[in-house]
Parts: structure tokens; sequence; C-alpha cells
């Protein structure tokens, strides 16, 4: 018992000397698990899958289980990632400023770095987000000193999608490179890529990663789907998050997370009769041919947005109570080592699946593949809390650190 007690009373005081708020790590480690079962799910491919793809038969409760993350998970854990995001540069830019420090060409010099750790993950998964992360980081740079209201309105822009209806009146459903559409999952390239991953070698993973997989990733970034835009608008919302200070004195905010919490239930609901309503009108199948199946999309990630909004305050109030604290608490060492548990996840989940590795690609049901995803989560995170006990920083996190500041930092705990 005093032992614990000794534990908890250090935890505490490293939080208040390093400025650590506890809660936005639980958050971020929490967002991290999300987006690994959400991967684990989709067998590591980023495409949709091909007819062939799958070698043994999902059965009913497979394929509910599918559903639930799809509806609960899909879209609405990278979102909540993406808003940490914003959140980290803001608080990065507001000790700078606090400093009396320029924080901007170090910021874009960090930015960088990310991009090559983010090219290094890629070349293993190409669903990568870093990469996208790196390229959008700069551009936050010019709203940290704008008022909220103006941060706000671009985000609310980029949020309702308007840059997805100028890219579809300019290209329709047609991709920006000249490649196949990206949800036609037995197009030649999507096959041939499928094929690599399920039986080519790392290097031939690699190669195609490289340069097609880029290629495909940014199509759905800036194509019809419009990722790019969204997750510049999920960034918006955690820099505005940050300056109005939602994570300091949580207790006293209660009263406004409750109310946004009533606000994004009703947005939700709303959005999801739309969603429905938009494509039961429009033409079958849905091609992505019609306006109309373009406003259903808008409508589909409105509903996410509501829903991640549900899920943020949720887990807010959730975390204010001594049970749920006890349990999302778990997920912080997880989420200070975000970086490294995010690319470890990854090649772990390539090695098990691709033919590089075990190749067990197409030959594992939905079921299987969840119990594996949590497995890996509860061995990174009870992992995570042990390293940390004796490093200051998860591996890449400390890389990462070092290469911004330009100097060795210090690593190991005295």
């Amino acid at each position: 018992m005093f032992k614990n007690c000794n534990t908890l009373i250090l935890m505490i005081l490293e939080n208040i000397n390093t400025n650590r708020i506890t809660i936005i790590d639980a958050l971020r480690g929490f967002a991290l698990a999300g987006v690994c079962l959400v991967h684990m799910n989709e067998q590591y491919i980023a495409s949709p899958p091909s007819e062939n793809l799958m070698e043994i038969s999902n059965g009913l409760f497979d394929q509910i289980l599918s559903g639930v993350i799809g509806f609960f998970i899909i879209g609405k854990f990278f979102a909540l990632f993406s808003i940490l995001f914003g959140l980290s540069f803001f608080i990065q830019m507001d000790a700078a400023t606090k400093r009396g420090e320029k924080f901007e060409m170090r910021f874009l010099w960090r930015a960088f770095l990310l991009f090559i750790i983010g090219y290094a993950h890629h070349l293993f998964y190409k669903g990568d987000i870093l990469t996208i992360y790196a390229l959008l980081a700069p551009f936050l740079i010019p709203f940290y000193r704008l008022q909220n209201k103006w941060i706000l309105l671009v985000a609310g822009l980029f949020l309702i999608s308007i840059p997805r209806f100028i890219s579809y009146a300019i290209l329709g459903n047609e991709s920006a490179f000249g490649l196949p559409p990206i949800m036609d999952a037995n197009s030649a390239m999507n096959i041939s890529y499928i094929n690599t991953l399920k039986e080519g070698s790392i290097t031939s993973v690699f190669a195609v990663n490289s340069y097609q997989g880029m290629l495909q990733k940014m199509d759905f970034q800036i194509g019809l789907f419009g990722r790019f835009y969204l997750t510049f608008g999920y960034f918006l919302i955690g820099l505005w998050i940050g300056k109005i200070g939602l994570f300091h004195q949580v207790e006293e905010k209660i009263p406004m997370v409750k109310n946004w919490l009533k606000k994004a239930s009703i947005f939700f609901v709303i959005t999801l009769v739309i969603t429905g309503g938009v494509f039961a009108l429009s033409p079958q199948p849905v091609d992505f041919k019609s306006w109309l199946h373009v406003f259903g999309i808008n409508a589909y990630d409105w509903s996410n947005i509501g829903l991640t909004a549900i899920i943020l305050c949720a887990f807010i109030l959730i975390y204010q109570r001594k049970r749920g604290y006890k349990f999302l608490s778990f997920f912080t060492s997880y989420g200070r080592m975000a970086l490294t548990n995010y690319v470890l996840q990854s090649l772990i989940g390539t090695f098990l699946l691709f033919g590089w590795g075990i190749g067990l690609l197409g030959k594992v049901r939905t079921l299987y593949l969840v119990i594996i995803a949590i497995a890996l989560i509860s061995l990174q995170a009870v992992l995570s809390d042990i390293w940390l006990r004796h490093y200051k920083y998860g591996p890449l996190e400390w890389l990462w650190r070092s290469a911004t500041k330009g100097k060795i930092q210090a690593f190991k705990r005295q």
C-alpha cells in the first residue's frame, strides 16, 4: 500500500515538474489504441480489399464486429489523434513564447524530421499518417496568433469540406495522378499491390510503397475523400482547444463539456439521418459520379465529427471519476510514447500479416484480428509504463527531440 502511495506521489511530483497534463497523454494513448484496432481490422493494406483477399470466410459475428469498428472507431480516433497534434503544436509554441523564444523555425525543422520518420514508416505501411502531419504542420504557424473566432471559422470551412467540393468540381471522381479510382478494389493496380503485400519480399513492399503507394495515399488525401482537408481542420480545433485552456483546471470546465456533449449528440443524430437520406436518394450503385454521392460523403464526415466530439467529451467526463480515471490512466504511458508505439505497432502488424513476415494476410478472421490488436495495445501499454520508469522518453521521441534541439538530450532517469 505504502509503496503504491509513494509511486503515486512521485508521479504527481514529476508531472508538476515537467508541466505534463496527464489527461492529454491518456487521451492520446486512447486515440492510438483506436487507430491500432482500425489498422489491424483493415489488415494494414490501406486499400480497398480485393475480392480474392480473404482465403477464409468471416462469420456473422465477425461482420458485426467489423461493423462496430467501422461505426464507432473508423474516422473518429484518427480525428482525436489529429486534434491532439494541433494541441501539441499550441503547447510547444506557448511554452516557447513564455520563455521569450522564437519557435517557428525549430517547429519547421521538427516537421521535416517527422516527415523523415514518417516516410521510413510509410515504406512498411502506406497508410502512414506522419508524412501527412508533417506536410500540414507548417500551415499551423500563421494561426497561432489569430483570434479564436478566425481559427474556428477556418476550421469550419475545412471540416465542412469546402476544398472537397472544389476538388470534385475540377476532377470529379478521377485520380489527380492518373491512377485507377481509389474505390476500385479489383483494378489491376490494386490487385497487384495486394499480391505484393501477400507474397512479396520486404524490398518489394518498400519499392511499391516508395512511389506508387505515396501517390495512392496523396490521391486519397487530396481527392474525393479529402482526408487532407479534414486533418487540417482537426489540427485547428486542437489549436483552439489549447488556446481556451480546456485541459487546464478541467474540473471548472465540466459544465461546458456537458453542454458540448448535448449539442454534439444532437448534431450526430441529425447528420446520421441526413447521411442515410442522401445515400438513399442518390443513384445506385454508389460510384461517386454524382454530386449526391459527394454530399453523402460530406454528411458522413459531419457525423464522424459529431461522434468524435461525443467521444472527446465523454472521455473528459469519465476521466474525472475515480473508476474512470483508474481505467483510462492505463493509456497514459502508452500515449506518452505515441510516436514509438504507432510505428512499432505497424512494424509488428505488417510482420504478422505480410508475406515478408508470417504471412497471415487474408487468413485470419476479424475476431482474431481484434484480439491480436487488443493484446498488442495491452502489451505496449505495459511495456511503455515499465520503460518510462527508467527513461524520460520513448526511443523515437528521444531521437526526434534530440534532432530537433540539435544536441543529445538526457535519456535515462537519475
